[in-house]
């Protein structure tokens, strides 16, 4: 699955990216990994130093719309810095996307603590929680 990634710098400007992640528990996490970028001073981490309030969103589309939902988790986020946490971190998304297998994120990671979970479903419709 794909998320969206929301933050907020110091400007107060929202900012979101498309990520992939691994959820364990209550945390999120997702890594700089080695597609082509800019730079790997990234907005997000930058945005995440600045101001750790994040939110993540899952959605599911189809032209079928009794088949939508969406989940968003709001959470606060750092980046790892001890060693074995961000290589067990790695590891889950290594096992979650396969992609991964063959290149390995080396770039940060980041942690977003699950504050909050909200969601929306048709079936369900006229319930968000």
């Amino acid at each position: 699955m794909v998320a969206r990634l929301a933050t907020v710098g110091d400007d107060g400007k929202p900012h979101i990216v498309p990520m992939v992640f691994a959820l364990d528990g209550d945390t999120i996490y997702f890594a700089v990994d080695a597609k082509p970028k800019q730079s790997t001073n990234l907005k997000r981490l930058r945005n995440i130093a600045a101001n750790p309030a994040v939110s993540v969103l899952v959605d599911h589309y189809e032209d079928d719309w009794t088949k939508l939902w969406w989940v968003r988790a709001d959470g606060t986020a750092h980046v790892l810095t001890d060693a074995e946490n961000a290589r067990r971190a790695t590891d889950l998304l290594v096992t979650k996307h396969a992609q991964y297998r063959t290149a390995r994120p080396e770039g940060p990671v980041v942690a977003i603590h699950i504050d909050r979970i909200s969601g929306w479903s048709f079936k369900d419709a006229g319930t968000e929680t």
